[in-house]
Parts: C-alpha cells; sequence; structure tokens
C-alpha cells in the first residue's frame, strides 16, 4: 500500500535513536505501509544517512517550540514544547491516510488494522481518560486542517505547552463524538507512575499492540540508551557509535550501564 504511511517525528540526534527502533519494530512485523520520519535542521548529517536506510522518506521541517515554559513546568516535561513540530505532519497530502507514531514507541505485533479507522482516531490517555494520548494516532493529511491547527495555535495556545493539549483542545469532541475512534489502550500501553491496574497488565499481555518508552538524555557519550518504560520482554534497542546501528535480541549484549523499567511490573 504506497498511499498510506506510518509516520514519526525525530527533532534531534538523541530522538532519531527511538526512531530507529521504531522503524525497526515496525518492518519486523510485516509493514505493509510506507515509512516516513520527520526531522528537523538540528538532526546530524551521520543520523539523516542512517534513518535513510530504515525509512522510506527522511523530510525535513521546521522546528516549531511553544516556549510555552510555564505549561511545561507545570508538565514536569520542559522538551515537550518542541513537540508541536508533528503538526507538520498533515502536510504529508501525498498520502491518504497516515498513523503517527512518536518515537518513543515500540511496536509488538502488527498493527495494520488501525488504518482502517478513521481521523482523529486515538488512544485514552491514562492519566485523564477523557483526553487522548497524542504518542498514537490515526490522521488524514490536509492542508486545511494543518492551517487551522496552526491558527488554533497562535490563538487558543496549549493547555499543556504541547502537541496533546492543543490536540485535545483541537478534536475537543474525541471524548464523546464517536467511539469508533477511541483506540483501545493496547494500542499507546504505558505505566503510570500514579496508578496502574497490575492485574489487567498481566491479563492482556498478550494482546499489546505498543509500549511508550524512556530516552535516558543523560546517557550521551559513546552509547545513547534506549529503554522501555514498561515490558515483559523487550527484544530489540539501538546503540549509535561511530558509523552504525547496532540491533541485539540481548539487552545485556549491549553493555548498557542503566535500565529503566520504573513502576517494576514486569522482569
Amino acid at each position: 500500500v504506497t498511499d498510506q504511511a506510518f509516520v514519526t517525528l525525530a527533532t534531534n540526534d538523541i530522538y532519531c535513536q527511538g526512531a530507529l527502533v521504531l522503524g525497526q519494530s515496525l518492518r519486523r512485523h510485516r509493514l505493509t505501509r510506507k515509512l516516513v520520519v520527520l526531522i528537523t535542521p538540528q538532526v546530524s548529517s551521520l543520523l539523516r544517512v542512517i534513518l535513510s536506510k530504515v525509512f522510506d522518506e527522511v523530510i525535513e521541517v521546521n522546528l516549531i517550540d511553544s516556549a510555552d515554559y510555564i505549561h511545561l513546568a507545570f508538565l514536569k516535561r520542559p522538551e515537550l514544547g518542541l513537540t508541536l513540530t508533528k503538526l507538520h505532519c498533515w502536510t504529508l497530502t501525498h498520502y491518504s491516510k497516515c498513523v503517527f507514531l512518536d518515537a518513543d514507541t515500540l511496536v509488538l505485533s502488527n498493527v495494520d488494522e488501525l488504518f482502517d479507522r478513521g481521523e482523529f482516531s486515538a488512544a485514552p490517555d491514562p492519566g485523564w481518560p477523557d483526553c487522548f494520548n497524542s504518542g498514537v494516532f490515526v490522521f488524514q493529511p490536509s492542508l486545511h486542517t494543518h492551517k487551522l491547527l496552526l491558527q488554533h495555535a497562535m490563538e487558543h495556545g496549549s493547555f499543556d505547552g504541547a502537541d496533546q493539549g492543543l490536540l485535545n483542545s483541537f478534536f475537543r469532541n474525541w471524548s464523546t463524538a464517536d467511539i469508533h475512534k477511541h483506540l483501545p489502550f493496547i494500542y499507546n500501553l504505558s505505566s503510570n507512575t500514579m496508578y496502574t491496574y497490575s492485574p489487567a497488565f498481566k491479563q492482556y499481555t498478550s494482546c499489546w499492540r505498543f509500549c511508550q518508552f524512556l530516552i535516558d538524555t543523560n546517557l550521551i557519550s559513546e552509547n545513547i540508551m534506549i529503554a522501555p518504560r514498561c515490558a515483559k520482554s523487550w527484544s530489540s534497542c539501538s546503540v549509535l557509535n561511530a558509523d552504525c546501528i547496532c540491533l541485539t535480541e540481548d539487552l545485556l549484549q549491549l553493555g548498557l550501564r542503566k535500565l529503566f523499567i520504573p513502576n517494576g511490573f514486569f522482569h
């Protein structure tokens, strides 16, 4: 299928690592759509070359920063202001339908069925289920929608300073309009540090489709580590060295210095 695509965003070299793991995990599960990564001018030439080995299209876009430091400080995620850059995904009008995936998601099985959903389909956010989580969503590229989103950003801003607040206020009828646009939680699985229903995590393990993970920005040296936010088992990760990306089945073989599984549900 050449007129549909999975799309992600990497605003710097660190998030390129997550994008590479995401791209590889998609290809390992019988990928049938195109793979597209949006990058900003901050991405190095080395990472651009490596991305081109995994993605069908590597497209440079301008950086959009909300600069909403008050809301971002309240969220305790100051880096998320740059995520407004993902609004550029609506400009990919050579595709009829796309699925956007944050660079910190890992695909656990084939997810082609997402393309049967319409715009705007997303999974509920575990912290406030009447809002959707913008890490995984189905959309239809449109320059008109892109213009309206930018206008909405200018006039109303974002209640969290990032893309999730903006998109939830723009698609404000998501919670009540059409239940078919509510993706099950298995399509954007994450552990919530305040509350998680652990028995359900264990009961529905075999149904998982995506898992969100964390990128440790403090480990920027010879290797850059990516580790899952929640996982029963984790089968691949990406390490950047001088000239290659190395994927492995065994996380321990990489000699990484720290593994984050914050709530310790599964080991």
